[in-house]
């Protein structure tokens, strides 16, 4: 038996605000949850991803709380990568240096595939690379 999929990723950002609109309006993703001072919630295909307050999650639930999620967090910058088709790097590559962002590296894998790496407003590193970098249809 084994994981036959990553239904979520959590990264740390410091202000709730500004994630929700550089992940809804820049990435263009759907949020589907939101409490305030915690966390905002992102739909990315099949997946979620979860952006959480550190602060906040660091705080054990009361006792007599519905939804007893352990205390949880990292220090320092995560990294998450989308995927992503050449055609559609591209457009992302213009819609990114459209929107102010900076590209960090844009290049060729040595056995295929492209990616580019850029940072949320938090420091997060993110990816967009072609799935056959990692030998994925």
């Amino acid at each position: 038996m084994k994981p036959k999929a990553i239904l979520e990723a959590a990264l740390y950002v410091s202000d709730l605000n500004e994630a929700e609109r550089f992940y809804g309006q820049v990435l263009g993703l759907e949020r589907i949850a939101r409490v305030e001072g915690r966390h905002v919630f992102f739909r990315c295909g099949e997946a979620l991803v979860l952006l959480f307050d550190p602060e906040a999650t660091k705080v054990p639930p009361p006792p007599e709380a519905k939804l007893p999620v352990p205390p949880h967090g990292a220090v320092g910058e995560g990294h998450l990568c989308f995927a992503a088709d050449a055609a559609e790097i591209e457009q992302w590559r213009g819609r990114l240096e459209a929107a102010g962002i900076g590209i960090e590296a844009d290049f060729e894998w040595p056995a295929g595939g492209r990616s580019i790496y850029f940072r949320d407003p938090f420091g997060n590193s993110l990816e967009f690379a072609e799935p056959r970098i990692w030998g994925f249809s």
